[in-house]
């Protein structure tokens, strides 16, 4: 079982066709915690897609939160940590083959579930206690080993940094590396990434610690979906932030594509593919 933790704002068609390729694409059985984090364009319509979910028993948890919930810290941050604080609450927690963290503009390839559990299952068995993390490639991981680790068909690299967009880690990894200190988070859109570095470096002492795959378990659709995280960021204490955020255009043109055109564009998008 896989445990996968999936931050939503807004972009409601990039939602939809990120866990359709979840439900198409994955082998091994799943379970998806969702929060949508202050959600302000279509809010209605994300309540009755989730509502339905639920109901069909698609998601294991759906989680709407505000500003005031998520403590005015980059909300990304603070439910990350709630998603943590509640698996260690499992009595299963130990049982689980990985967690995944992921945006909700990534969609998963075939197998990619499959893929990573190979990968887990070669570093638990070389002992590579110092690795948290495992990726694909480039997926923004520096200081890139020279050497190569052979996983069947697969060759993975280990080094530091790596988006968290998509990244797979160890059941006891919020017990074992930490929590982020949301303090350091308040008022920021971003971070997240930037202050688990810090811990898994430490925690590591200064070793590599993220395994990165030569294979695309997923695409990263933001340059279509459009960025929230940039957005804020770049237009920070304008009046009219809440709007510049809701991206209608693109929104539209995504939902209104079948899940199979849509996945066929973006697999042939080789702009989408350079920087994940």
């Amino acid at each position: 079982m896989i445990k996968i933790f999936m931050s939503v704002r807004n972009r409601l068609g990039i939602t939809k066709k990120c866990i359709e390729a979840l439900k198409k694409h994955s082998k091994l059985p799943h379970q998806i915690y969702v929060y949508d984090n202050e959600t302000n364009y279509r809010l209605r319509e994300h309540f009755d897609y989730f509502a339905d979910l639920y109901n069909r028993r698609e998601i294991a948890q759906i989680t709407f939160t505000t500003y005031d919930s998520t403590f005015n810290a980059f909300s990304k941050a603070s439910t990350c940590n709630f998603f943590g604080l509640q698996h260690e609450q499992d009595p299963l927690k130990d049982t689980y083959t990985f967690l995944l963290m992921m945006d909700n503009d990534i969609i998963v390839t075939p197998d990619w579930d499959v893929l990573l559990q190979g990968a887990w299952n070669y570093v638990k068995k070389k002992k590579m206690n110092n690795i948290k993390v495992i990726g694909q490639l480039p997926g923004g991981i520096k200081s890139k080993s020279k050497e190569g680790y052979p996983l069947g068909k697969l060759m993975g690299r280990i080094g530091k940094l790596g988006g968290s967009g998509l990244w797979s880690v160890r059941p006891n990894f919020f017990k074992d590396v930490g929590l982020l200190n949301l303090k350091e988070l308040v008022g920021h859109d971003k971070k997240h990434d930037q202050l688990y570095w810090r811990l898994l470096n430490k925690k590591t002492d200064n070793q590599p610690y993220i395994m990165g795959l030569n294979h695309k378990l997923g695409i990263h659709c933001g340059r279509d979906a459009g960025s929230i995280c940039n957005r804020l960021t770049r237009n920070k204490g304008k009046k009219n932030i809440k709007e510049i955020i809701k991206f209608p255009k693109a929104d539209k043109k995504i939902e209104e594509q079948d899940f199979d055109t849509f996945f066929n564009y973006i697999q042939q998008n080789i702009a989408l593919h350079r920087d994940w």
